[in-house]
């Protein structure tokens, strides 16, 4: 095994590496955390200091960290044929299996995939492909696309501008204005007072409805949603919302595109969560993540077979579906796809989530005594927790206090990586984790709250 010197690293990457969502107004003074080694539920820092990894690395290390038979199946591959084109005609024995894997795991008949290196890409692939599907059906106007506030679809230049969050979009340009826009997300927390769930879930229909009319329902192409939102707070929609949405779509000749980036492949509990718990059938799936627990980046935009009919009519003469990835269907990619999925079916690691997840979720609302924690809501092993400054009327705490950053520091300090996100603290461990695991995930939080409380 290759011995990197790690002396130089925290500097070699304070003065070189540009991270995603960086702080520059601490960065240069702080550095980063650099971690050195993982295994199973911890990863281990430069320091030395151990971590339970209460986030998955960032919701994708389903199967845990460190597995040698992932290692073993990605260097076999690569000994075996590491890479080839893989554009036209060409393909390669992984990508091949992989894809009919996903066409059986996948709901109803989204049979087709086309790969990217990640839930960004596929996305944009997504749209793309709404785009082509529409235009080849003589639907030329059929453009635009609705998603909503607070939801997270990516970082590259369409995905980020479907991206509802707009903290994410400070001093940035805005492109896709005209043919991208939002609705309200399905926030059950911020509910108007002395509403029902039921009262909720009919207003947020009414209004997407409403949007699709001002829209013009000849000019808009498509809906796209996360069947629970992760970066935007783990939002959990109201009984019924996803079907009552889809079936706006089939009225209007929408297509519904679920971005299961995050909740597919067992964060849930189920393969895909979008049929099996929420009841509708997607006509476009995308996924990434834990289709390979983050050993290797891959995604994968799902179709069904009726878009894949219209899109795989020549269009003209000559004439090619003129996009795709230098890295698409990467062999090696694949090949770890397949032994993660054959990890977590061996393993019944599923049937982990839906007991562990339970546990996971019953234990955290114990957090709820705390006087800065507003909210705990979340299912399986997706949680949100959101620090309040009055419980009463749920008023943010102060930006200024730091308060999820701060909480995230003491944390650490006590053996436990979480996620802050704005005024959210986001947790989202590995599939296999444990009852006492569990426990010590929200004792550490516990903790650290109280103790941030002692000393504001």
């Amino acid at each position: 095994m290759t011995a990197f010197d790690k002396s130089n690293a925290w500097e070699n990457d304070r003065a070189h590496v540009i991270h995603p969502y960086t702080d520059f107004s601490t960065f240069s003074n702080e550095g980063s955390q650099i971690i050195e080694r993982a295994e199973g539920m911890y990863v281990t820092d430069t320091d030395g200091n151990k971590l339970l990894d209460g986030i998955a690395g960032l919701w994708c290390v389903n199967i845990g960290h460190g597995r040698k038979e992932m290692a073993e199946t990605i260097a076999e591959q690569v000994m075996n044929m590491q890479y080839y084109n893989p554009f036209g005609h060409s393909s390669n024995i992984p990508a091949a299996t992989l894809g009919a894997k996903l066409a059986e795991l996948a709901p109803g008949d989204l049979n087709h995939v086309f790969y990217t290196c990640g839930g960004s890409t596929a996305n944009d692939a997504a749209i793309r492909l709404v785009h082509y599907y529409f235009d080849m059906k003589g639907q030329h106007r059929k453009k635009k696309i609705i998603s909503r506030q607070n939801g997270y679809h990516g970082a590259t230049y369409v995905a980020a501008s479907l991206t509802g969050i707009h903290g994410t979009k400070t001093g940035f340009d805005r492109i896709g204005e005209d043919f991208i826009t939002h609705v309200s997300a399905a926030n059950l927390y911020d509910k108007p007072e002395g509403w029902s769930d039921g009262d909720y879930c009919d207003y947020l229909v009414r209004e997407f409805e409403a949007r699709i009319q001002q829209l013009g329902p000849d000019n808009v192409a498509a809906f796209i949603a996360e069947p629970i939102m992760g970066a935007g707070g783990v939002l959990v929609a109201p009984d019924g919302y996803h079907k009552r949405m889809w079936e706006i779509c089939k009225k209007y000749d929408m297509l519904y595109i679920a971005d299961e980036v995050v909740t597919a492949f067992g964060r849930l509990g189920e393969w895909f969560a979008s049929e099996a718990i929420y009841g509708y059938q997607p006509d476009i799936l995308v996924c990434a993540k834990g289709i390979s627990s983050g050993y290797i980046p891959l995604g994968a935009t799902l179709i069904s077979t009726e878009i894949y009919d219209v899109i795989s009519k020549p269009q003209c003469v000559g004439g090619v579906l003129s996009m795709g990835l230098t890295y698409f269907g990467h062999p090696v990619a694949c090949a770890a796809a397949l032994k993660n999925i054959e990890i977590l079916e061996r393993e019944n690691i599923l049937g982990n989530v839906k007991e562990v997840g339970t546990y996971f979720q019953d234990s955290a609302k114990s957090l709820l005594n705390q006087p800065i924690v507003g909210d705990v809501r979340g299912s399986q092993l997706m949680m949100g927790i959101d620090l309040v400054a009055d419980k009463k009327t749920k008023t943010p705490i102060d930006m200024s206090e730091k308060a999820a950053g701060t909480i995230f520091q003491k944390c650490i300090e006590r053996g436990v990586i979480i996620r802050p996100v704005g005024d959210c603290l986001v947790l989202s461990p590995p599939l296999i984790i444990s009852k006492e695991q569990c426990d010590q995930i929200i004792n550490t939080v516990n903790e650290s709250i109280t103790e941030f409380v002692a000393q504001r």
